[in-house]
């Protein structure tokens, strides 16, 4: 399993030009069901009904992030750099192409609605008995171990953690790259192979030659114009929040004893928390779509008019407010109720929020979460230390409350609302 293939295989890739395989291990599981799957999972979740090109995958994204973890290892490698250690080659490239097994329909939306985590799925997945597991043992016993351990960020040395999950690793730079070119927008166009470059091993930990920091800084702001005008939509916010409603609904009515005109293993036993590895891995979005378009036809009302409105795309209006304090939002709530509003599914309640960089504080001692400089001596700072524009970016960017609505149901509430309450919802 650890020999290279006779002939190397390629995958046509739209932001890598092309993605080589080399490992036969490699080769094994992408060609797993477990990986297979992912082709059937959006990368954007729910990002698609705001930017209509965003319909590109987790498996793409997959070997995205495996292609640029192999090319920065190569590079390691053809500098002879000591301080990367090349034993540990293809456990960081299975770790990089794994590092997203776990991922559920329409991705981190599934997560917020059951609160889940993907990397304890992906551990799982690796872990118990599936083809993945099998063909990681082909390597040896223990290294689907250390594989998660690598994913969970446990695994003894640090630099193959820094490769896969890192505020500069393989996992950001291709999600902001691919996210941009599928979404036609272009923040997220950083010049990857100019940080590659500048990327060297040092002391046990992924670093940057101080001469590539302008390359970083541009992969900063990047970073954060994405997740402020592409991740953190107001429309696609919209089209989460509905999403995690439907779920929502229909987990009351299942411990209702509710009975559906149409039910699908095995979402009854992901309602009620009990879903095994076999059971997740039948998860995709065609499954739960087609149970969506199917609640469209159930009596309930709610539940029905949640799956309409994802389904086509009938999505709730927003409007925003600087400041919320937790007296406005019970009143709110309390004169939804009274107009004949639902309080809990009628109004939702964002407040989107971003850490973009999380600068060093003196003291505290350098950790993962930071990026370092080497400088010609040898000397490591934090990027923050010598940048002006990354502190300039850095800390919890606090956004503005947005209140989600359906204007069909409140336009005809409205007259019944207090005046103060209705001020803000005619914005």
């Amino acid at each position: 399993m650890k020999r290279p293939l006779t002939e190397e295989k390629v995958f046509k890739d739209p932001v890598h030009n092309y993605i080589h395989v080399q490992d036969t291990i490699i080769w094994r599981l992408i060609n797993t069901e477990e990986f297979q799957r992912l082709r059937r999972i959006r990368q954007l979740g729910t990002s698609y009904l705001t930017f209509h090109g965003a319909e590109h995958s987790r498996f793409s994204h997959s070997l995205g992030v495996y292609e640029i973890t192999r090319r920065i290892i190569s590079q390691f490698e053809r500098s002879g750099y000591k301080d990367w250690i090349s034993e540990e080659r293809l456990l960081t490239l299975c770790a990089a192409l794994l590092h997203d097994l776990g991922h559920g329909p329409f991705s981190h939306s599934i997560e917020e609605a059951f609160a889940m985590n993907h990397e304890d799925w992906t551990c799982r997945i690796i872990l118990e008995n599936t083809e993945i597991t099998r063909i990681l043992q082909d390597v040896e016993a223990d290294f689907p171990r250390k594989v998660a351990s690598v994913i969970a960020k446990t695994y003894e040395h640090e630099i193959v953690v820094n490769l896969v999950s890192s505020p500069l690793d393989a996992d950001r730079m291709d999600y902001l790259l691919r996210d941009a070119y599928y979404t036609g927008v272009n923040y997220g166009t950083i010049d990857i192979d100019r940080i590659l470059r500048m990327l060297r091993p040092y002391n046990g930990r992924v670093v940057v030659k101080e001469s590539g920091m302008h390359a970083i800084e541009d992969y900063l702001m990047s970073r954060y114009q994405m997740y402020w005008q592409v991740y953190f939509h107001p429309v696609t916010r919209s089209s989460e929040i509905i999403l995690r409603q439907i779920f929502r609904r229909a987990k009351e009515l299942l411990l209702q004893d509710y009975p559906f005109r149409f039910m699908i293993e095995p979402l009854p036993d992901l309602f009620r928390g009990e879903v095994t590895v076999e059971q997740y891995l039948l998860l995709d979005e065609a499954l739960v779509q087609t149970a969506f378009m199917q609640w469209t036809l159930e009596e309930d009302e709610l539940l029905s008019d949640l799956c309409s409105r994802f389904i086509h795309r009938k999505l709730y209006k927003y409007v925003e407010i600087e400041n919320l304090d937790a007296d406005t939002i019970g009143e709110i709530r309390r004169s939804f109720a009274a107009a004949g509003l639902n309080a809990e599914y009628d109004l939702e309640i964002d407040f989107p929020s971003d850490l973009p960089y999380d600068v060093f504080r003196p003291g505290e001692g350098f950790d993962n979460k930071q990026i370092l400089l080497l400088d010609r001596e040898d000397n490591l700072r934090e990027i923050s230390e010598v940048s002006d524009i990354v502190r300039s970016i850095s800390g919890i960017h606090r956004g503005r409350y947005h209140l989600y609505f359906p204007q069909d149901k409140l336009q005809k509430a409205l007259p019944q609302l207090p005046p103060s309450i209705a001020r803000i919802f005619a914005k």
